[in-house]
């Protein structure tokens, strides 16, 4: 896991989610606090966010677009595609990197090491160093709230900023709606 940011998505009442926070670190020492690590891709039709060095992320995000392009904006077949590609290139799979992407359908995490990982509950997936502690705090609010989709990601990450040391509680969400 990174010691890099925490990044949420959420599929939920036919709407996608993604949120992330703003905190950018080095070693022990935050260097910014308002980084935007999503993004909107093909048209604004899906969503996107990234867990790893900036530079890194500045490539997969342009590699994963070119990909949708390719494929038409199928997010099914470029999460696959990318995947090979991610894996095949020497240098891109030492990275130290994840991405989710998803639209109004489907979610995924993406790694250099191939994996294409649809999330059991088709739901929720998270990445980076507080990931864990935002997944836990949305499964708890969907099971015990009516909390909607962009406000369940936002308190989630607010909650993982009050317990990851690299994760503070400058939040970007981006929405889709079908």
């Amino acid at each position: 896991m990174f010691e890099a940011t925490t990044i949420l998505a959420c599929l939920k009442d036919g709407k996608a989610v993604i949120g992330g926070d703003g905190q950018v670190t080095f070693g022990n020492s935050i260097l910014k606090s308002n980084a935007v690590k999503i993004r909107k891709l093909y048209e604004g039709k899906i969503l996107a966010g990234f867990a790893g060095s900036t530079a890194d992320a500045f490539t997969l995000f342009d590699m994963f677009e070119n990909m949708l392009a390719n494929k038409k904006g199928d997010l099914l077949k470029s999460v696959v595609e990318f995947s090979k590609e991610w894996r095949k290139d020497k240098v891109l799979r030492r990275l130290e990197a994840m991405m989710i992407v998803l639209d109004t359908k489907k979610i995924f995490i993406l790694t250099g090491s191939g994996d294409v990982v649809e999330p059991e509950d088709g739901m929720l997936a998270s990445i980076g160093s507080g990931g864990n502690f935002a997944i836990s705090a949305a499964r708890a609010l969907v099971k015990h709230t009516d909390m909607e989709p962009k406000k369940l990601v936002e308190e989630s990450i607010k909650i993982a900023g009050e317990l990851c040391i690299y994760t503070n509680q400058n939040i970007s969400v981006l929405t889709l709606e079908n």
